[in-house]
């Protein structure tokens, strides 16, 4: 049994939904072996609690708070997994992981089908911290699920979690893509590979394609579940793919930081003239060939390698000259210490884009970062607006698709800006 008390008024944020203590944010831990010992009280530096261990969590005047599992190796030291006492919660812990992720599961219910392929469990926006889960339909009707344990949260209870995945689910293949270095700081080692369903742990006897092919907006995609950035695949565009199409039709358009190429081919589909896909990366490049001969896309799509920043001045020199634009690079920051770079960086791909754009075309601007707030994104805009002598006018502020939920009190969780400007 152990307590932790936090100090005098840091309750407020876990009270409207935060699901983190912090190291900082904890006066004192009390435990004891059983109910015949006696307490025992320390600091957070000298405890002797195991990481991993579940918690309960107090106010310091002793209001119950929730519970949530201890780790001292990361400054996060506790993520609640439940506003029920422990006891409540380890009375039928299959049971208590199944509930939750079949909460998840018929939340997608809403707005996408069992031929959709969609997130099925985004953190702790569902109430499950540290883990991700995306599920993925393929043409050959197969469901793979790509999952990462991301916290100590979650990994101590990968059993649990995974045999419910594998019981709501019934997927036809598991992979782990537990290789993300934020595992390093919650102590955890890096793992990936795919999910023996009778262990529940990696086995590198299972051979499965690393490679599969999804539908989306009409769209063939060949998505790298075991190589591809993250969990291979960005799905939290799909309705911003989607609209941002019907803005295409019989016009020119530049895709940049394209990845799969998903953005561009979503306007071929929609009927653009022509279109520019591009990349940095060139295994994201030969991906995105790959799926224009997929959708028979190549008498108006073709992929460009390329450094994004580079090119839009090279265009710019050369006189080049688009209807449409499409701006969604990776997170120019995951930390508020370089907020002001990252606002830089921004602002002049922005910048560049506008001076590229013709009179009354359209700049579709994304930042998946969560540092960069909506407001100071809309000023970065303004800014780029000012000095490449535009006048803007927003469309649609968009966000994640719906299998992204946001969580109130837990801010990271509302993290993509999806910005769709007509530039005069």
């Amino acid at each position: 049994m152990i307590r932790v008390f936090l100090n005098a008024k840091e309750e407020r944020e876990v009270q409207q939904g935060f699901p983190w203590v912090f190291d900082n944010e904890i006066s004192y831990i009390k435990h004891r072996k059983d109910d015949k010992s006696e307490w025992k009280s320390e600091s957070l530096k000298e405890c002797s609690v195991e990481n991993g261990s579940p918690v309960e969590v107090f106010t310091k005047a002793g209001g119950f708070l929730g519970t949530g599992i201890f780790n001292k190796n990361s400054k996060i030291t506790i993520r609640l997994i439940g506003t029920e006492h422990l006891d409540q919660i380890y009375s039928d812990i299959e049971n208590y992981w199944e509930s939750k992720v079949s909460a998840a599961y018929e939340l997608r219910s809403y707005n996408f089908n069992e031929l959709d392929s969609y997130r099925l469990i985004f953190g702790e926006a569902d109430l499950i911290p540290g883990l991700i889960c995306e599920r993925f339909y393929d043409e050959e009707n197969k469901v793979y699920l790509v999952i990462q344990f991301l916290a100590m949260s979650c990994e101590v209870f990968r059993k649990e979690i995974l045999k419910a995945l594998i019981k709501i689910c019934n997927p036809d293949a598991i992979f782990e893509r537990s290789d993300a270095s934020v595992r390093e700081k919650e102590g955890l080692p890096l793992v990936a590979g795919w999910i023996n369903f009778n262990t529940f742990e990696v086995d590198e006897n299972i051979k499965e394609n690393n490679q599969i092919t999804i539908i989306e907006n009409g769209i063939k995609l060949s998505v790298d579940i075991v190589n591809g950035q993250k969990t291979g695949y960005f799905l939290d565009q799909k309705f911003n793919r989607k609209t941002v199409a019907e803005f295409c039709k019989g016009k020119k358009v530049l895709d940049t930081f394209t990845h799969t190429g998903a953005f561009g081919l979503n306007a071929f589909k929609a009927g653009a003239k022509d279109v520019t896909s591009v990349d940095i990366s060139p295994e994201a490049v030969e991906m995105v060939k790959h799926n224009i001969k997929l959708n028979k896309a190549d008498k108006v799509v073709k992929a460009v390698c390329a450094d994004v920043f580079d090119l839009l001045k090279k265009y710019e020199s050369d006189g080049e000259k688009f209807d449409v634009i499409i701006l969604d690079p990776p997170a120019f920051t995951k930390s508020a210490k370089l907020i002001e770079k990252a606002y830089g960086g921004y602002k002049e791909i922005n910048l560049r884009a506008m001076r590229l754009l013709n009179k009354g075309g359209i700049l579709v601007t994304c930042s998946c970062s969560y540092f960069m707030e909506s407001h100071m994104f809309c000023d970065m805009i303004m800014h780029a607006a000012m000095d490449s002598h535009k006048k803007v006018q927003i469309l649609e502020k968009r966000g994640a698709s719906p299998d992204h939920p946001v969580l109130l009190g837990y801010p990271k969780s509302e993290y993509l800006k999806c910005i769709i400007c007509k530039i005069n």
